[in-house]
């Protein structure tokens, strides 16, 4: 992130100097310093308003209901993985609060899956095939409920901020899917093939492993049934357009709301704790939105981007994808942060409830930051070989662009 901020900022000042723009750039980076304070401080309520709701169904049983989900299709991706193994439940459960946009709780789970993994790890310091693939399902972004984005689209006056919320289940869908694949594809072509150590391993726990098949397909069976549920909604929002889609924010708060009631869950008051989760977490992105968009600002008013964008979306417009959100599609893998940054500039820009609009709050939703994953998880077991990490994220970064460009033209009508 240092290198984007600082090569941002420099790449504003060199092009100042070739377009004569240094008093434009200078204002831009102030007006954008106080945007972003803005922009944090009118989002602290849909922050505290979701992340309420959030820690309602995760006390009333949520996470652990879609761990159950996710379990047998890991232990089906994961052959290299006990079935009874510590690392399967920490990968379950943290799959599972990705899904659920229970991002704090994520993060945990995912060292905790790092370290079991590592343990099974026959070449310390080399990525193994499961690592990967792990990972590659964490860049993905699988997102079931995209709700800082609502919350963005909200507070910027779009006539129907939830329409973004099955344009984003099927982008990510497709991320996710993709991710896998490349991962799994990836691992077989001979530069990245595992190391002799790790071949033997796998094999030993394949040929041990023990799978309750009966039990596994009950499990497939309630998978099956909450995606049916999934893709009726995507279909019922195709079918009817807005009529539809503006119902999905007032029946999730009613639905959230009851299943805590139904499982004994002091809702208000647990409602209000997380709520202050939501106040911190508004106020503790301030500076990182200061940061970029201010250097994203300078670049914009100093011409450089205009140009970087202009021979690039000769390219991409014609597939769907303006010059204007280019900037997000190479930022994402980098920065979380700049990228939902760029995604406020972007949606101010050129309306909530725009193509652009639409695009670029269903990508935000549905990729995640590739680069800081790979770091932060590999960094945390001393893992140096990536081997087909960063391919297989950047993969599923790509498929992520693509399927958001096929999921608003599908179901918005760009």
């Amino acid at each position: 992130m240092n290198v984007v901020f600082y090569g941002l900022v420099l790449a504003a000042f060199v092009s100042a100097i070739l377009f004569g723009t240094p008093g434009e750039v200078g204002t831009a980076a102030l007006d954008s310093a106080k945007a972003s304070v803005e922009l944090a401080i009118g989002l602290v309520g849909y922050i505290a308003l979701f992340l309420g709701l959030m820690k309602v169904v995760e006390e009333a049983g949520g996470l652990r209901f879609m761990a159950r989900l996710i379990r047998p299709v890991l232990v089906l991706l994961f052959p290299d993985v006990p079935p009874d193994h510590p690392a399967m439940g920490a990968m379950v459960m943290n799959i599972a609060a990705n899904a659920l946009g229970l991002g704090n709780a994520a993060t945990p789970f995912g060292l905790k899956a790092m370290k079991e993994l590592d343990e099974l790890n026959a070449e310390k310091g080399t990525a193994t095939n499961a690592m990967v693939l792990f990972l590659a399902i964490n860049t993905s972004g699988l997102a079931l409920l995209p709700t800082g984005i609502i919350g963005l689209r909200a507070l910027k006056g779009s006539v129907d901020p939830a329409a973004i919320f099955p344009t984003t289940l099927m982008a990510t869908s497709i991320s996710t899917l993709c991710g896998i694949a490349a991962a799994i594809l990836y691992s077989r072509l001979p530069f990245f093939r595992a190391p002799e150590a790790q071949r033997r391993a796998a094999a030993e726990v394949r040929a041990k492993r023990n799978v309750d098949l009966s039990s596994l397909a009950v499990d497939l069976l309630l998978l099956g049934l909450f995606i049916a549920g999934l893709l009726a909604l995507v279909v019922t929002v195709y079918a009817l357009g807005e009529k539809a889609s503006v119902w999905i924010i007032p029946s999730l708060i009613l639905l959230m709301l009851t299943v805590g009631v139904v499982r004994g869950v002091k809702v208000y008051e647990v409602f209000v704790a997380g709520a202050k989760e939501g106040f911190s977490l508004a106020v503790t992105i301030i500076p990182y939105l200061v940061a970029i968009l201010s250097s994203v600002g300078m670049l914009r008013k100093s011409g450089g981007l205009e140009v970087i964008t202009r021979y690039l979306g000769e390219i991409t417009g014609p597939l769907g994808l303006p010059p204007e959100a280019l900037p997000l599609a190479l930022l994402r893998p980098l920065s979380g942060s700049g990228a939902f940054g760029i995604t406020a500039e972007l949606v101010e820009t050129h309306g909530p409830d725009s193509y652009i609009g639409n695009l670029v709050t269903t990508m935000n939703g549905s990729t995640e930051t590739t680069f800081y994953v790979l770091a932060v998880y590999f960094g945390s077991v001393g893992v140096s070989r990536l081997r087909h990490a960063v391919p297989a994220g950047l993969t599923a970064d790509l498929m992520g662009v693509v399927g958001s460009v096929l999921a608003v033209k599908l179901l918005l009508g760009g």
